[in-house]
């Protein structure tokens, strides 16, 4: 019998992006109190990577305790600009704040998944993109937030690369499935080395 994989995570686009490779998963967010984690690692001077890897391994665990035979997949994504981490917007102020912050410059989106099996850290990678943002205006900024509130609420700088968010950008460098928040190619090839996958 085939080890049970766990993604988890309570990201639709990570779900989706596993469906479309046929991974045979169950999903079971993980309850970790993020804010605290991030806040208490940068207060110790942690490197962005290290806080993303952090909180996917945190996620990780939190299920891997619950479910120690599964294969548990946990992921996290940190926006990193000019030295500081930019959170999740809680309000449309907040998010127009951050899109005026980022406007016209570049900042890093690393995204880090930690597979966890027997209640022991098993693999971890920490993909990196560095992504342009194009100068546009406020009035366009207002429009892309009437619009998109909803969507992009969940999402951290407030954009969606797979929605209207892709009108913000003059340049990606880096794999797009990290933008996305998941380092696909890498974890679908550990699956495929370890045999959870067909070769």
């Amino acid at each position: 019998m085939s080890q049970r994989i766990v993604l988890a995570s309570g990201s639709p686009i990570r779900r989706h992006l596993l469906q479309q490779a046929h991974l045979d998963f169950d999903v079971i967010p993980a309850r970790v109190d993020e804010d605290a984690i991030r806040n208490g690692m940068q207060a110790e001077n942690a490197t962005p990577e290290e806080i993303a890897e952090a909180l996917a391994a945190f996620k990780a665990q939190r299920v891997a305790e619950k479910d120690p035979q599964a294969l548990v997949i946990g992921c996290d994504q940190v926006l990193a600009h000019r030295g500081a981490i930019l959170a999740k917007p809680e309000t449309v102020e907040e998010a127009r704040a951050q899109l005026r912050r980022l406007r016209g410059g570049k900042h890093e989106l690393l995204s880090a998944v930690v597979i966890y099996d027997d209640l022991q850290p098993l693999w971890r990678h920490v993909g990196r993109v560095t992504l342009t943002m194009r100068p546009f205006s406020d009035t366009f900024l207002d429009h892309y937030l009437e619009r998109n509130w909803d969507s992009v609420r969940q999402a951290v700088g407030a954009y969606k690369l797979e929605e209207e968010g892709v009108r913000l950008f003059s340049a990606i460098e880096g794999d797009y499935f990290d933008v996305l928040g998941l380092p696909l190619l890498p974890l679908l090839t550990f699956l495929t080395t370890r045999g959870v996958l067909e070769a």
